[in-house]
């Protein structure tokens, strides 16, 4: 059952497919996955993506694709954006397509990357001035759980947007956390990517470690399984190799990649606050690295 408060676990009434079709941009390595869990939730989608290739994939999904950009989705009452970052985010809503001018007011805007939160802030404000609601909305849970609709939602928003929502949020996640207002969520997937990187950095030293005193990496993982030292990131191992070949595979920079993206938001949102994190700070110049290097290794 959803937490859509954040606080407690009401019974929801059964999700029902929104009237209108839902626009949707970006159908990358989260992105369709997502896309393909709403339309098997009974959701008509109209989606758009910058390479054909998606486009086309989406179509044999079932989709309907705008082939003329963004524009394509201004009568769409619902439109969610799981694109590369907060530049191809604006560029989305507020360049030369202006998708929150062209939305009706009354609209809503999901917005499904991990984000600055001044960046959501300040399309929040914009798409106040044109009377469209904004949700962040950033999700976790990998490809697998995205094609299953069993993600993870940290939401952001007023209540009356969280009510809009719903009935998307129901179809992609298992999870959803109303952490506050618009800006909480993207400080919450923050938070999330920081305490899952800090694992992931201090399983590769101990892996290493264990390896260089001739203790087999399966045996250590099988060990610690039921041991205090369990976490998401040992019990998903190969996890993050898998996703890096898959990055290279599909030609995303490895500057827009999470390992790489994620941990510098942290620091410059933590600058922000004028809060020292010098782990956050150690790891964003050193994790990509080695994520980089096991998954060309693995690939």
């Amino acid at each position: 059952m959803q937490n859509m408060s954040g606080l407690h676990r009401d019974p929801l009434p059964e999700a029902r497919p929104l009237a209108a079709p839902v626009g949707f941009v970006g159908l990358g390595n989260i992105g369709l996955p997502m896309a393909r869990a709403l339309t098997r939730a009974g959701h008509a989608l109209r989606v758009h993506d910058r390479d054909p290739q998606r486009m086309r994939a989406a179509e044999d999904a079932g989709m309907t694709t705008a082939p003329g950009g963004v524009k394509d989705l201004a009568g769409c009452a619902v439109v969610a954006l799981a694109v590369s970052d907060d530049d191809a985010t604006e560029q989305v809503l507020t360049g030369t397509s202006g998708l929150l001018a062209a939305l009706a007011p009354g609209s809503l805007v999901l917005l499904h990357s991990t984000l600055l939160p001044a960046t959501v802030h300040r399309l929040g404000r914009q798409g106040q001035a044109h009377g469209v609601e904004l949700v962040d909305a950033p999700v976790s849970g990998g490809a697998q759980r995205a094609l299953r609709g069993e993600l993870t939602v940290m939401a952001g928003g007023s209540e009356a947007a969280m009510t809009l929502a719903r009935p998307y949020l129901e179809a992609i996640a298992t999870e959803t956390v109303h952490v506050g207002p618009l800006g909480a969520g993207a400080v919450a997937k923050l938070a999330n990517q920081l305490m899952m990187f800090s694992a992931l950095a201090g399983a590769y030293e101990a892996l290493d470690l264990a390896k260089a005193h001739g203790v087999d990496t399966d045996a250590v993982l099988r060990a610690v399984g039921s041991s205090t030292g369990d976490s998401w990131v040992t019990r998903e191992w190969g996890f993050f190799e898998e996703v890096a070949a898959a990055y290279e595979r599909s030609g995303v920079p490895r500057h827009q990649r999470s390992w790489s993206k994620d941990l510098w938001d942290v620091v410059a949102t933590a600058r922000e606050a004028q809060l020292p994190v010098p782990y956050a700070a150690l790891l964003a110049q050193t994790l990509a690295q080695r994520i980089e290097h096991r998954g060309a290794e693995e690939s």
